[in-house]
């Protein structure tokens, strides 16, 4: 899911005023809804942090593609640890938003500089690869394969992958357990993987 379209598509709703609460008082809201979503406080927090956020992000990342990936991932764990009530203190949400975001940044950096060099080290050893080589994806073939799935596996690939939804939100959707989706996702994706295999055979 990508955390600032659904902060753009939920509306602001007059009997719903989030104009007025501070990020204390949304993120009191997000915990609170538990076992439901407060989609209306979960967009205000949203539009409210995200700017800072990508600012953060410009600021250490120096590149806006990684800035606008840094705020998905911050505002996509914050709104995850609110809901579940992992954030004890909901006071403090401002902290772990920027907390979140300089680890995060120290993670991607680690990430580049051993990145770099590994292609130091080994660039020599690497065979060329030209990517208009690569395998075509039998699209009819994948369509033929997930058609053939039980209608739950169907969902779970489509609301996780598709849709690109956490599991506890397609478990939301689906009655499962977080647990259960994972399992069928897993042996989901692998019926697909030896059908569209056996296709190609």
């Amino acid at each position: 899911m990508e955390v600032l379209s659904y902060a753009r598509r939920v509306q602001r709703r007059r009997d719903d005023p989030t104009e007025g609460d501070d990020d204390a008082a949304l993120a009191r809201r997000i915990a609170a809804a538990h076992p439901g979503i407060d989609g209306a406080a979960e967009a205000a927090l949203c539009r409210r942090l995200a700017p800072r956020v990508r600012l953060y992000g410009l600021r250490h990342l120096r590149d806006a593609h990684a800035a606008a990936d840094l705020v998905q991932q911050v505002l996509m764990m914050a709104l995850e640890r609110l809901r579940s009530g992992a954030i004890r203190d909901p006071e403090q949400i401002v902290s772990f938003v920027f907390g979140t975001s300089r680890q995060l940044v120290v993670d991607l950096r680690r990430g580049v500089a051993r990145r770099d060099r590994l292609l130091q080290t080994y660039a020599d050893d690497v065979p060329a690869v030209d990517p208009s080589h690569a395998p075509a994806l039998d699209h009819a073939r994948l369509r033929d394969c997930l058609e053939r799935l039980a209608e739950r596996d169907r969902s779970v690939l489509v609301l996780s992958f598709y849709e690109e939804r956490p599991a506890r939100s397609v478990g939301d959707e689906l009655g499962l357990t977080e647990a259960n989706v994972r399992v069928i996702r897993h042996r989901a994706l692998q019926r697909l993987r030896d059908c569209v295999e056996a296709g190609a055979r």
